[in-house]
């Protein structure tokens, strides 16, 4: 593998890096970008999105090179000082780590979670429901690839889990677990109900079921619907739940955070 040097933050080889501005890579040129070592090993070794290309600092290629050569990447890898690399993404990359992948084709919600069902009897998937935050929509991605979430259904509203502060806070789940965004919220939780999910809705209302209480051997496939910390699921969606689960904790405290209380439900409902 010969890297090209990149001398000039106005080189067009890599124009796809220049001035990162994820709305528009993902509008313009249906691109998106991986950042850091972690997440690029993850791109590299368990998605099925291979890079159109690296961008990488000095420093990076040399801790990088063995591992990439005997990954035997077949795209382009350019090489920057860290000087140049800052001007080109328009902001210090301390990481020193870009790649950047072609969007994959959207997926249709139930055509993912009859997949899952020709796979496995009892299938978790995750669904998100307004989570603006990519952040949180990275921690549930994070939480679905260790404790064996097998998708992750996405409303309309919700924050991209390819936004590169996604990627990286999803430490590559986002990456490696497969994600549908419904064009229709109502439709889509009719239609995994219809293919025998039962919905979970999460609200820490006193009338839900305590999470605790669910056996996983027989609650069959499962599909946990999340909604935002402050406002919860909307009454549209709660009304396609088979239950209304809640999470005990402490009285005094109204919620948890989104992500956290993926994590809880995913690792209630993990079958051995």
């Amino acid at each position: 593998m010969q890297p090209l040097r990149i001398e000039h933050f106005d080189d067009p080889r890599i124009a796809d890096y220049q001035n990162l501005k994820d709305a528009q890579l993902a509008s313009r040129r249906d691109r998106f970008i991986v950042e850091g070592r972690g997440n690029l090993l993850v791109l590299l070794e368990r998605s099925p999105w291979p890079p159109e290309s690296l961008l990488l600092s000095e420093r990076a290629w040399g801790s990088l090179s063995d591992r990439l050569e005997a990954l035997s990447i077949d795209c382009p890898v350019y090489l920057a000082e860290r000087s140049v690399l800052d001007e080109i993404v328009g902001f210090p990359i301390h990481r020193g780590v870009l790649a950047c992948c072609c969007r994959p084709e959207p997926v249709d919600p139930l055509e993912l979670a009859a997949t899952l069902l020709a796979k496995e009897v009892a299938p978790r998937i995750v669904i998100l429901e307004g989570l603006t935050n990519h952040d949180n929509v990275g921690g549930v991605f994070r939480n679905a690839m260790g404790l064996s979430g097998r998708a992750v259904m996405l409303c309309p509203r919700t924050a991209d889990p390819l936004y590169r502060k996604a990627i990286r806070t999803s430490m590559g789940g986002s990456l490696v677990v497969p994600f549908a965004r419904a064009l229709d919220m109502d439709s889509m939780l009719a239609g995994l109900s219809a293919l025998g999910f039962s919905i979970l809705a999460l609200d820490p209302a006193e009338s839900g079921v305590d999470l605790a209480e669910l056996s996983p051997e027989v609650i069959g496939p499962a599909a946990i619907l999340l909604g935002t910390e402050g406002e919860g699921l909307t009454q549209n969606a709660l009304a396609h739940a088979d239950r209304r689960v809640r999470i005990d904790m402490d009285p005094q405290v109204d919620s948890l955070n989104v992500s956290v209380a993926s994590a809880i439900a995913l690792h209630r409902l993990r079958l051995p």
